[in-house]
């Protein structure tokens, strides 16, 4: 039993965000009826967002709003504030955040305390200084950032279809990603197998006029899957005219011209930049202990090490690795993150209730990954899948792992829906800038880019 009331602040709306909430929910049912307990979760979204289906979301497969989990449908039973969190003091615990309305408000920073501390932030894009990266490159770690180039995508294609400057066509119809790990391959794979496709409906244009350009600084692709695997995905890629360039960087891409750094020059309106994530930069502004990583040091049993009343999981903590040798930790990626949740969750309901904690440990069971429909590689309990049983692996693993019935039921209808119909080639970038007519209707200034992403 909790013997006084507990306020649990939760930062972040993530995979562990959002599923150690859940468990607490669960555990804690009692204690939440009477008023005992009280969960707080902050995150900037309203939703979680299913990263491994962002691929599918671009390519249009899935609709964006089933890649999101409404956190206010899931976590009934805790308080949801929209906002951020900019510091953490946990001596005082207390936590500095921003919402919706701070600005509105005009007073500023507000303060939150707390007893008991969960931090799951994830993960940013890292990026480096490479000149005109800011200006004309876009992530792919959120549905807004998929959809987005979706859009981009299919303007371009018909910026190509229309323009009668072949400098123009070539620029329009190059699309440079930048990063071999998962995020990178997915949406190269997803994209390319849906503008093939978009191709056919355009009268002057064909798959081959399209480059399709993969830049990797390491000497393979998918580390994850093994190298073997790894390699037979850049057979793939390239059996599809998708240039694969390992053990190469990208330099600049001023003036929308990628250079990369075996001397090619690429003009480009479309770099993506999947290359790698780092801790969320709220991390730097706690008193917590940090590794050189700038991850949370964290124990077994998913406790800030050397603090009491502070857990941590998933990308934003440094988890030793029980299953492999010493001084391993394990993997931040979203397999390890939904199963520490549920730990983490069972452990903080155990010190509230003066019970033993557990210890997480998980061996990494493998991975799956799609290079687009009906094509993927799989590393699995040792098995290795190419090919359509691979692709139809990584949907049944997804669709298991996606959280709520509901929307395990809409995704699963979906794909039911695209294997009988044709795939939508449909552009929707002035959903980007939708008050663009009506200002310019009302004598507004007209936008340089009405349509967005171009």
């Amino acid at each position: 039993m909790v013997k006084e009331r507990a306020r649990i602040l939760i930062v972040g709306g993530g995979y562990v965000g959002m599923y150690t909430a859940l468990r607490l929910q669960r555990q804690l049912k009692p204690e939440l009826k009477r008023g005992e307990v009280e969960i707080t979760v902050v995150s900037p979204d309203p939703y979680m967002t299913y990263q491994p289906f962002l691929p599918e979301a671009a390519a249009g497969s899935i609709s964006p709003r089933h890649v999101v989990v409404p956190l206010r449908r899931v976590l009934s039973g805790c308080r949801i504030v929209i906002g951020e969190v900019r510091s953490i003091d946990h001596a005082k615990r207390t936590a500095t955040l921003t919402t919706l309305a701070t600005e509105e408000e005009g007073a500023g920073a507000e303060q939150i305390a707390y007893d008991e501390l969960v931090l799951a932030p994830g993960s940013v894009s890292r990026t480096l200084p490479i000149p005109g990266l800011a200006d004309h490159a876009i992530g792919f770690k959120t549905v807004e950032e998929a959809i987005g180039l979706r859009n981009h995508v299919i303007e371009q294609m018909d910026i190509a279809s229309s323009t009668r400057d072949p400098a123009i066509r070539d620029a329009a119809l190059t699309f440079v990603f930048v990063g071999g790990g998962y995020a990178g391959v997915e949406a190269l794979g997803e994209l390319e197998d849906m503008a093939r496709y978009t191709a056919r409906y355009y009268h002057n244009l064909k798959p081959e006029d399209m480059k399709w350009i993969l830049v990797e600084a390491s000497d393979r692709i998918l580390p994850e899957v093994g190298a073997e695997m790894g390699r037979y995905t850049v057979t793939q890629l390239r059996r599809r005219n998708i240039d694969v360039r390992l053990e190469t960087r990208l330099n600049s891409c001023v003036d929308r011209v990628a250079v990369l750094s075996d001397g090619a020059r690429f003009p480009t309106r479309t770099v993506v930049w999947t290359a790698g994530v780092k801790p969320h930069p709220v991390l730097a502004a706690t008193d917590l202990p940090l590794n050189e990583r700038g991850r949370l040091r964290c124990t077994p049993q998913l406790a800030v090490e050397g603090t009491p009343h502070a857990w941590a999981a998933g990308d934003a903590a440094a988890v030793p690795d029980v299953t492999a040798e010493p001084g391993k930790e394990t993997a931040p990626n979203a397999q390890h993150a939904v199963r520490q949740a549920k730990v983490l969750g069972d452990n903080l309901a155990h010190t509230l209730r003066g019970e033993p904690l557990e210890t997480y440990s998980h061996r990494y069971v493998g991975s799956v990954a799609s290079l687009g429909l009906h094509k993927g590689v799989a590393h699995v309990y040792g098995r290795k899948l190419r090919g359509y049983p691979a692709w139809f692996m990584h949907r049944v693993y997804h669709l298991s792992r996606v959280p709520t019935f509901n929307r395990k039921a809409r995704v699963l209808a979906e794909w039911t829906l695209a294997g009988l119909f044709k795939r939508e080639i449909v552009s929707l970038g002035s959903l980007e800038h939708p008050r663009a007519e009506f200002e310019l209707a009302a004598g507004g200034k007209p936008p340089n880019d009405p349509k967005g992403s171009s």
